[in-house]
């Protein structure tokens, strides 16, 4: 790795949430927003604006971690749907987002970031909520014993 930083990014500068894991090439955070109890990031550890700015090598290490973090929620938690994105609009280093969706979320079947849908269904959150512990010790034992 080359420890390539951005300054001003925030993602240079912070972990970008709750850190579940770490290895010098990326990192697995929960992210704390509001509505979507399941929602997590893998972060490449160095600053890339674009995927196609990795190596090959990278570019599938990087997949693997998206796929093990759905394949955890998809275990744990039976989602509709999970959501993957990798936008860099607003912080321009590079991270996908893993989310888990349920046809009873606020803004389902709309993108997170588009308007809601509907109220929230906070006792329904916090039944997700519940299950994050077994689902993060399963993800980070996963994660430790893989290459990441």
């Amino acid at each position: 790795m080359t420890g390539l930083r951005a300054p001003g990014c925030a993602l240079c500068e912070g972990p970008g949430g709750r850190v579940l894991f770490e290895s010098p090439r990326l990192r697995v955070i929960h992210a704390d927003e509001p509505g979507f109890p399941a929602f997590y990031r893998v972060v490449w550890s160095d600053h890339a604006a674009e995927f196609t700015d990795l190596s090959r090598e990278s570019r599938l290490l990087c997949l693997d971690a998206v796929a093990l973090v759905e394949r955890c929620l998809r275990d744990h938690l039976a989602p509709t749907k999970v959501n993957l994105a990798a936008l860099g609009n607003a912080v321009p280093h590079l991270h996908w987002h893993v989310i888990a969706r349920f046809d009873w979320d606020s803004h389902f079947p709309a993108p997170v970031w588009a308007a809601a849908q509907r109220g929230r269904f906070l006792e329904r959150e916090a039944l997700i909520a519940g299950r994050r512990p077994a689902l993060e010790n399963d993800l980070t034992a996963r994660l430790g014993a893989g290459s990441f």
